[in-house]
């Protein structure tokens, strides 16, 4: 018998997890210099300022400040809200065949993701993957931030399900650590082959 077999749907991150994300995708498209590109990655569209759009704040707003903070990579800026989606190369190997076999066995699917809402609707149409997905809480819509506990219990009822009915699957540790503290069955993402056995363990994979 299987692992946790209370376990009957499974809630994925995004990024990460099901798909790949690195803003220099995009932005070593656009800037040929080696040098330059480390300095704008790490001065103008810093992580850190991308992820202030996860928690749903108007991002027409944010761009045409930092275009005035940084006018000479107006341009380059504008790319990052027009063209986020080549910030996201792919799935991460292996995902798209865990999630099908997971679909196939009529395991119900949801997600979790910390996703700017803008961003979220250029790239979800572009995501097959996500078509076998019941439903998706996105950060950027609800304005709730993971892993403030409030997304979860926001989930939980948008799932119809109790946490302790649910495996979460993040790479994030305090994004775990905020469901396990609610009483959800975790794995903490890595690759493919290690949450697979951690499936089949749980008895949702055969």
């Amino acid at each position: 018998m299987g692992l946790n077999t209370s376990v009957s749907a499974v809630v994925f991150d995004v990024g990460q997890v099901l798909v790949r994300w690195d803003m220099r995708c995009l932005f070593e498209k656009l800037i040929e210099d080696r040098e330059e590109l480390d300095w704008f990655l790490a001065h103008v569209v810093t992580e850190q300022w991308h992820f202030v759009h996860d928690s749903g704040v108007d991002l027409a707003a944010r761009i045409a400040e930092r275009k005035l903070q940084f006018p000479g990579h107006a341009n380059l800026i504008d790319a990052y809200a027009t063209r986020y989606s080549e910030t996201i190369p792919g799935p991460v190997a292996g995902m798209p065949e865990l999630v099908e076999a997971l679909a196939a066995r009529d395991v119900p699917l949801f997600a979790i993701t910390n996703f700017g809402a803008e961003f979220w609707d250029q790239f979800r149409p572009t995501e097959p993957m996500l078509e076998l997905f019941a439903d998706i809480v996105v950060s950027g819509v609800e304005r709730i931030i993971k892993p403030d506990p409030a997304i979860f219990e926001l989930a939980a009822r948008r799932f119809y399900r109790k946490p302790g009915e649910m495996l979460f699957i993040d790479d994030n540790p305090a994004n775990i650590a905020s469901a396990t503290a609610l009483g959800w069955h975790v794995h903490h993402f890595s690759d493919a082959g290690r949450l697979e056995s951690d499936l089949r363990e749980r008895g949702l994979l055969d």
